[in-house]
């Protein structure tokens, strides 16, 4: 064999071999982390680690866990990573999740009353997260308006147009929100609530990163948010602030390693750099600025940042039930884009006119028109189904998937119960209107 064809040979077989070692090192990752997040960690791991090639594959909460179900059979992934704590929950229900035995020194076991890891070792907590409303100051200023910083205030009437949300089944986050309401306020007034803020929104947006980008340009004047979205964009320089209502949970951002991993040695690395003191401080990255689980980080936390080991008001009016929202994790979110997603334009319509009937009716002593607008009231506040329902194994099993779309198929019972939910919602918030506008013009 000549030299050159030796050489040619030697260099392929070379080849062959860094290809095949650079496939064995290679980390997946499946997160509803945005890029400019994931980015920062995947640096530093990397550099903390360069035998590992972090690769990550960016899905919602929802699309997730779905894909995570997809691939169990024939497993491709390593890791699931996202702030919802009920997500988890159903991976680790269906026997999707490893039980990996890593050491967790230095995080407590609990934020506030809420576990930072799963009790049955599961999945692990890396990050604390608190919901609330995030508002741009100049936006607010040039309307003359004044920042909501309770649930309430995002009902009042002068709010109509200028709040933006995503919906909870594009948004595990988004998600955790609506049940926290939910938990803290009661079935049937938290969906009165959200309801009434969903009749302000300027837009439900198609991710939860839509509403922070939102606010930051001044498209709407506040927006329903994780607390680091708000963080993170004033780190970054935009004119905006954020408040925690006193009904907001503080719960643990997660990660899992996912039954039968590709790389499990690997999965094990990145998940104990996230847990490390080095892993935690990655954490107050400007393009981050999440709330760590480890106490001693904050040490070096920047000005600003909120210490929830220290401020004991951060969701300290929510014991957040993860069973609970677990069991009935799909129920919610069709019930929320069949009442508020796919009926926004009427539900706007049925608040605003319920809004000008009591502006009209303030100082008025018309017995009449007050009782129209308390019947429009209950008309939108009405709900197709009870909590009771929505808890029941047998109703809730019917929904087993959450749908981007009002065309996406879906399991043959599911579509029958949302039929049957929309035609109520469409006459209720129909006949809310009409009451409303008769109202206003006695």
């Amino acid at each position: 064999m000549g030299k050159a064809l030796r050489g040619s040979v030697a260099v392929a077989a070379l080849t062959c071999l860094a290809s095949t070692a650079y496939a064995a090192d290679k980390v997946v990752i499946v997160t509803s982390f945005p890029e400019d997040m994931t980015s920062v960690i995947e640096k530093a791991f990397e550099a903390a680690h360069p035998e590992y090639d972090l690769e990550v594959l960016n899905k919602s909460t929802s699309s997730g866990v779905k894909y995570i179900k997809e691939i169990a059979s024939n497993n491709t992934a390593d890791m699931f990573w996202a702030s919802a704590p009920d997500a988890f929950e159903v991976l680790k229900k269906e026997g999707l999740l490893l039980k990996a035995g890593l050491s967790t020194e230095g995080i407590p076991d609990q934020i506030g009353s809420y576990p930072i890891n799963d009790p049955d070792g599961f999945y692990y907590g890396f990050a604390a997260s608190g919901y609330g409303i995030m508002w741009n100051t100049r936006y607010m200023e040039a309307n003359g308006l004044e920042p909501a910083r309770e649930w309430a205030d995002l009902e009042k009437p002068e709010y109509f147009g200028h709040v933006g949300m995503s919906s909870p089944s594009r948004s595990g986050t988004t998600h955790l929100t609506v049940e926290t309401v939910l938990q803290g306020e009661g079935w049937d007034q938290g969906w009165a609530d959200w309801k009434w803020m969903a009749g302000n929104f300027a837009s439900v947006t198609e991710r939860s990163f839509g509403v922070p980008d939102g606010v930051n340009t001044g498209n709407f004047g506040m927006g329903i948010v994780i607390d680091f979205f708000a963080f993170s964009s004033r780190a970054s320089g935009f004119p905006v602030d954020f408040a925690y209502p006193t009904v907001t949970a503080l719960v643990p951002a997660n990660i899992g390693i996912v039954a039968n991993p590709a790389n499990e040695a690997g999965a094990k690395a990145f998940v104990s750099f996230l847990l490390s003191e080095p892993g935690q401080e990655t954490l107050f990255d400007p393009a981050i600025m999440r709330l760590p689980v480890n106490p001693a980080t904050y040490a070096k936390a920047p000005e600003g940042l909120p210490n929830p080991f220290t401020d004991n008001s951060i969701g300290a009016a929510v014991k957040f039930d993860v069973d609970k929202s677990g069991a009935r994790y799909y129920v919610v979110s069709s019930l929320f884009d069949v009442m508020v997603t796919y009926r926004l334009d009427d539900l706007r319509a049925a608040v605003r006119a319920v809004q000008l009937a009591e502006e009209k009716h303030a100082g008025s002593d018309n017995a009449e028109a007050k009782a129209l607008i308390a019947e429009a009231r209950k008309l939108i506040e009405a709900m197709p189904i009870t909590e009771e329902q929505s808890l029941d194994p047998a109703f809730a099993g019917a929904f087993t998937k959450v749908r981007k779309e009002q065309g996406d198929e879906i399991g043959q019972r599911q579509a029958e119960l949302e039929q049957q939910w929309d035609a109520m919602v469409v006459a209720n918030y129909a006949k809310a209107r009409e009451l409303a506008e008769k109202a206003a013009g006695m």
